[in-house]
């Protein structure tokens, strides 16, 4: 027993270090212990540490760098290498496929890079121009450090708030690594270039051929890490670049059906063969982008930032540099920059936009919360420190001095985002910045189709869309939360076509309604589901048959204004509820946010069961 809760403690810590909130602490604990180690009288170990050189050679051919130089130029380029991942799935599957916000976020990005610049280089300009070429320093913000603040210090629910944010720092990124390759880099030699070059192409030609094997795409990246190294041009443009390059779409439906039956053959005669098999399966039904990123998210988080920060944050504060900091107009200009740089560039350009009807913010977010993250993309941090490095040197006086403007910037942009978070909810009701969460209207036993007893305890509701492959999926999870709540559970589906998407989706819903007036709602929901490929008006009508309803009582239905109204219903209760896909889930009433297979349903409905029970207890 005794050795179960070091194990638990355990636990617990390493699932509070994978949230956004636990992984920002832990980059502050990095960064005080870099700042405390590189001030103690071991500072020299510290600083000796990172001078160490650390290289290989294999025949002809060696690399042999320090080893702040193997953090800042090696394992940095994999978090590039992430971020570009990130941004070609926004661009495939994600926010920024909506073009109204897209543009609003490449505005604000924009505004976010350029503003600071200029406020920097006109702080330092007026005071002699000493450390002009720091002025990159200002200009990107740690998507990491600010998502961690985010999930601290913003408002209770902020999911929306957060893709708008991650959507910005995705143009943030990319200008700032843009501008760190063509205006930090050192002499280019052309033959390494061209190599460069060749593997990019090498990167395209594999997406383009839809090759799903991750194992060719690392090899051409690593390839290219070694070019780019030998060409002057800053390897972070590099990982940039590549993982832009790398495929993302949506899960392929049929492939999961497939990886199903490989699944199935596994089970019936287990082997290295069909397990292997059983593995190449899964993998081909989900992207090579979204796999790589799966792999690396963590380690980048929980091992790469750090060991930056650790690397990056020791400045000697001794022998008064923390004065000639305060002193030196590097410090404020990295100060104002970031901190007052960020606010209205970000800030203001993005109330300018959506005013003037440029560009739209997601569903739920207000002004006051749009400011506040604004503040605290004033976190600069990791790019920060990386630019200072190329520009000045971290060892070098203005290096210092820019460094302390980052460090102090991140505490003043944390408690400026908080004081306008707490005002934006106080004053202007901005509690939070996410879509709804409650289920509007409550479930309607008069109204609502319903399966299981009416009086259950426990209530299941999905919004679905009959020509969604993902929705027909999940249609047969009820057969598991039947077994396992019985007469305990009463699930409700809800209509949402997505018409953008699904041409036959809203033509369905009406049809499921026109077969509901003549009480084989139920009936049809299970036929049609496997059959979501023929959706035409006479596959309808042929289904109704098929299913003993009248056809032309169902004609007539389907063409009526009370079936429209009824589907419309639903799809009103889905914008007020916060459904905007399919399928959305609802656990006694509050959204399900994450997974949907059957295991993840049934533990949040116990879950939501046991605190049921828990509020019952009088006090």
């Amino acid at each position: 027993m005794q050795n179960a809760r070091p194990a638990r403690g355990l636990a617990r810590v390493t699932r509070s270090l994978r949230t956004e909130s636990g992984s920002a602490l832990l980059l502050v604990l990095v960064t005080a212990v870099a700042l405390l180690w590189a001030n103690s009288p071991f500072s020299e170990a510290y600083f000796g540490l990172w001078h160490a050189d650390v290289g290989f050679d294999l025949g002809p051919f060696g690399l042999h760098m320090d080893l702040h130089h193997w953090v800042n130029d090696g394992l940095m380029v994999v978090f590039f290498f992430v971020i570009g991942l990130e941004v070609r799935q926004e661009f495939a599957h994600g926010s920024l496929r909506d073009r109204s916000r897209a543009r609003l976020a490449l505005i604000a990005g924009v505004a976010g890079v350029a503003l600071p610049a200029v406020i920097y280089v006109l702080v330092v300009g007026l005071s002699g121009g000493e450390g002009l070429s720091g002025w990159g320093a200002v200009v990107g913000t740690d998507t990491a450090f600010m998502l961690g603040a985010l999930a601290i210090v913003g408002p209770r629910l902020s999911g929306q708030l957060r893709v708008f944010l991650l959507t910005l720092t995705v143009v943030d990124d990319f200008l700032a690594v843009s501008i760190i390759g063509v205006v930090y880099s050192e002499e280019i030699r052309l033959v390494p270039i061209l190599i460069a070059l060749v593997c990019l192409l090498g990167l395209w030609l594999l997406g383009r051929a839809r090759q799903w094997k991750a194992t060719p795409y690392v090899l051409l990246v690593v390839v290219l890490w070694f070019a780019t190294l030998e060409s002057g041009v800053h390897a972070s443009l590099a990982g940039m670049v590549a993982g832009l390059l790398i495929p993302s779409y949506a899960t392929q439906r049929q492939k999961v059906v497939a990886a199903k039956q490989l699944f199935r053959d596994f089970w019936q005669s287990p082997s290295a063969a069909s397990a292997r098999a059983m593995d190449r399966g899964l993998s081909r039904g989900i992207s090579v982008n979204e796999r790589l990123h799966e792999y690396l998210r963590l380690p980048t988080a929980l091992v790469i930032v750090p060991v930056f920060a650790l690397a990056n944050a020791g400045v000697d504060l001794r022998g008064g540099v923390l004065g000639e900091a305060f002193a030196s107009s590097v410090t404020w200009g990295v100060i104002i920059g970031l901190v007052i740089g960020k606010l209205l560039g970000i800030g203001l350009v993005t109330f300018a936009a959506v005013r003037l009807g440029i560009g739209r913010l997601p569903d739920g977010v207000g002004m006051g919360s749009v400011f506040g993250g604004a503040a605290l993309s004033g976190i600069g941090f990791t790019v920060s420190l990386l630019i200072i490095g190329l520009a000045f040197g971290t060892s070098s006086e203005l290096g210092k001095q820019a460094t302390v403007g980052v460090l102090v910037s991140m505490v003043l942009a944390a408690a400026l985002g908080w004081l306008i978070f707490r005002t934006a909810a106080r004053k202007w009701g901005e509690e939070t910045a996410d879509l709804p969460m409650i289920l509007e209207p409550a479930v309607d036993p008069e109204i609502d189709h319903i399966r299981g007893p009416e009086d259950a305890q426990l209530t299941l509701v999905e919004y679905l869309d009959f020509e969604c492959p993902f929705c027909a999926h999940t249609t047969g999870s009820w057969e598991d939360l039947r077994r396992h709540f019985g007469d305990d559970l009463r699930y409700v589906v809800r209509h949402l076509p997505l018409e953008s998407v699904h041409p036959h989706a809203l033509l369905a819903a009406h049809a499921s309604e026109a077969a509901a007036r003549q009480g084989k709602f139920w009936e049809w929901h299970d036929y049609v589901f496997p059959r979501q490929n023929a959706l035409e008006l006479q596959d309808l009508v042929r289904y109704a048959e098929e299913l003993g309803i009248d056809a032309e009582q169902f004609i007539d239905d389907l063409e009526s204004t009370e079936v429209a109204a009824r589907v419309r219903r639903d799809a009103v209760s889905a914008d007020m509820s916060g459904a905007r896909g399919t399928p959305t889930f609802f656990v006694n009433g509050r959204r399900h946010v994450g997974s949907y297979d059957a295991r993840t349903l049934i533990e949040a409905l116990e879950q939501s069961r046991r605190g049921a029970r828990t509020q019952d207890v009088p006090n």
